[in-house]
């Protein structure tokens, strides 16, 4: 049972500029077993399948996959404000998207080994998986200067895809927040930064 808080290479770095969105029009009613995408914004709710996922980046384009970490990628903003987390799978990897406001914040992926910690609280995180990867995002936030939150989405996601077994906020605070990633086993990875005219995107792949 799931405990919570009581109030989460030589890689592949790619940034696109004016690119394709990487969720199709919601919609279309079916979708595509190896292309789904759940997104945790309120407007199709946790966990919703939305229509086939289109990537983001050509395929021709990304970087192969590394099993070196940790890795940081730096900053482009000093405050980027998350305003949606979702996830989707594919023929050969699992994804995690966060998208920003003004930019991307400094990131660090690593390994992980539980017992897992609420940054803030000390209270005990229970991550489902057989492997973990911390997400550390300094000046990545939902907590927006003015007092309000620019992310009221879930902070816990259970795809239980291939590789992608949970996904669950490990904590925000000053202006740094940490996202634990479940896996069904030790993977390889790869992360591409996306930018176009109004936000930013960080996508983590796992690969299946």
């Amino acid at each position: 049972m799931r405990m919570r808080p009581a109030a989460g290479f030589v890689i592949g770095i790619l940034t696109i500029t004016g690119c394709a969105s990487d969720v199709a029009n919601p919609a279309s009613s079916q979708a595509s077993p190896d292309r789904s995408t759940q997104s945790a914004n309120p407007s199709t709710g946790p966990g919703t399948s939305t229509a086939p996922s289109v990537d983001a980046v050509p395929s021709d384009r990304l970087a192969a996959f590394s099993c070196d970490l940790p890795v940081v990628t730096d900053a482009t903003t000093a405050l980027a404000n998350i305003t949606d987390v979702r996830v989707g799978t594919h023929a050969d990897h699992d994804r995690v998207v966060f998208e920003f406001t003004d930019g991307l914040p400094e990131v660090t992926l690593d390994r992980a080994t539980p017992p897992f910690t609420h940054d803030a609280s000390g209270m005990p995180i229970e991550v489902d998986g057989s492997s973990f990867l911390r997400l550390t995002m300094r000046g990545g936030t939902k907590q927006a200067i003015d007092g309000t939150s620019s992310y009221p989405g879930p902070t816990e996601l259970d795809p239980a895809y291939p590789m992608l077994v949970d996904l669950v906020e490990g904590g925000d605070f000053e202006a740094q927040s940490t996202w634990y990633l479940g896996l069904a086993a030790e993977t390889c990875v790869r992360i591409i930064q996306l930018a176009e005219d109004g936000s930013a995107r960080l996508v983590i792949d796992v690969e299946n």
